[in-house]
């Protein structure tokens, strides 16, 4: 990767230096991001793929073992990122500068630096991180892929190996699956594992823009193409032009808006809002829903010809409950994480705690095993998690398998229909009652008489 297409975050508590990097930077790469406390450097590898990190050896910060910088390189790479780490040091941290390469680190430079030193040291970790990526195997079945992705059962590495046979192609991908389950970061991962992996990943849920948003957000549009027009907007397929466009909750828009996204993807152009002017694209196009595939292809709601455009490939990703001890692997690594996040070190998970952990069902899946872990870190007092520390979200309402025969008194099953169509439709009471065949009056009659 050249400097010019890099993304780089500069970590240091003095704005100075933060601002001399960034002056220095900004011309010369992609994007540069500063931070004046690391303690945000989860939350920043959460929303950002970085390529070289700039990091500070010393903070004025509560961890005060006097080498910082070495106890943020180690999280940086527990968090998982592949960023080359370049280390800020004065003259008289060079000893720990060189004890950061043998914990990763790429390089160092020494404070005042030169600024042609700065940018060619940089230049030579980001060769030396492709390098090291191009021997690496693409993916191992059993590991991380892109950022939190992981699972050692049977059927998520049956995804992984899917993964690995269709991350270099160009098909277009239909991920399906329930709420929680992880489909972003499927389709993070075949787009890091593409050969456009280099170029824009745009997410758009295309289930919440408004009927009079959709074509502005995705096709984009003029200034003075509507009252709200006041400049001109690049859509987001324009935007991930070259790379990947990912389209979630695909299964929740209407038929009118699907007959326009059919006839981009076939003619391959868009025409913003206000004008007749054709714009060529060159996407991968990957879709999510959490719509079964007998639901999606009801004609009434969802138009085939589109289904078999944007599936050339589906991959279905099993709900939580069917990945047996991936549940265990998963909640150690969130463990990690946030014991890292809230300065709780060498916080483990007893075998109470894991007993639990097993015999719950997640109705949200990963998303809500990941927030009950992030919850009992944050209130745990010992230096490990037990059962009691574990508390399940009480806004779940499935049912304890949601594979078995539901109780057969007319008002449970009555009452759990409601309930699954308001959670798939995503709260949208008018969809809801649209899809059981009332009236929003009517709907809500049975919600006051349920108590929902």
């Amino acid at each position: 990767m050249i400097l010019k297409n890099a993304t780089i975050l500069v970590i240091d508590d003095d704005p100075d230096v933060l601002t001399a990097v960034r002056l220095l930077l900004k011309t010369e790469a992609k994007e540069v991001i500063t931070e004046k406390n690391p303690e945000n450097l989860r939350w920043l590898l959460s929303k950002e793929s970085f390529d070289v990190i700039l990091l500070d050896m010393n903070f004025t910060s509560s961890i005060n073992t006097g080498n910082e910088g070495i106890f943020w390189l180690k999280k940086i790479k527990e968090f998982g990122s592949n960023a080359a780490v370049i280390m800020i040091t004065a003259y008289g941290g060079i000893d720990l500068a060189v004890r950061s390469l043998k914990e990763g680190a790429a390089d160092f430079v020494v404070k005042p630096w030169h600024n042609e030193r700065l940018i060619s040291t940089i230049k030579e970790s980001l060769k030396q991180r492709d390098n090291k990526k191009s021997d690496e195997p693409n993916i191992a079945p059993d590991s991380i892929i892109g950022t939190d992705l992981l699972g050692q059962s049977e059927v998520m590495r049956d995804i992984f190996y899917k993964i690995e046979k269709i991350a270099p192609t160009d098909a277009n991908i239909l991920i399906l699956g329930e709420n929680g389950t992880g489909k972003d970061l499927i389709a993070k991962a075949i787009h890091q594992h593409s050969l456009r992996g280099d170029k824009p990943f745009i997410k758009v849920d295309v289930g919440a823009l408004t009927e009079t948003l959709f074509e502005s957000e995705l096709f984009g549009h003029k200034k003075g193409a509507f009252t709200d027009a006041r400049e001109d907007r690049v859509g987001r397929f324009e935007a991930a032009n070259g790379g990947t466009l990912f389209l979630d909750e695909i299964g929740n828009i209407y038929l009118h808006q699907q007959a326009k996204l059919l006839s981009v993807l076939q003619n391959r152009q868009v025409i913003r809002l206000g004008t007749n002017q054709p714009v060529p694209i060159d996407i991968r196009l990957i879709c999510a829903t959490n719509v079964n595939m007998a639901e999606l292809a009801n004609e009434s709601r969802f138009r085939k010809d589109l289904i078999y455009r944007i599936n050339t490939v589906e991959i279905t990703v099993p709900p939580l409950r069917k990945r047996g001890e991936d549940i265990i692997l998963l909640a150690k690594h969130f463990a990690k994480i946030y014991a890292a996040k809230y300065l709780k070190p060498s916080l483990e998970i007893d075998e109470s705690a894991i007993e639990k952990l097993r015999g719950y069902h997640y109705p949200g899946n990963v998303r809500e095993l990941q927030y009950t872990i992030e919850r009992a870190v944050i209130m745990c007092d010992n230096d490990y998690l037990s059962a009691r520390d574990l508390i399940f979200s009480p806004i779940e309402s499935a049912p304890p398998d949601l594979d078995e025969p539901e109780e057969m008194k007319l008002s449970t099953i009555e009452k759990n229909t409601i309930l699954r169509v308001i959670e798939k439709n995503n709260g949208n009471i008018t969809k809801a009652a649209k899809e059981l065949g009332l009236t929003r009056t009517a709907l809500y009659r049975r919600l006051s008489k349920y108590d929902i």
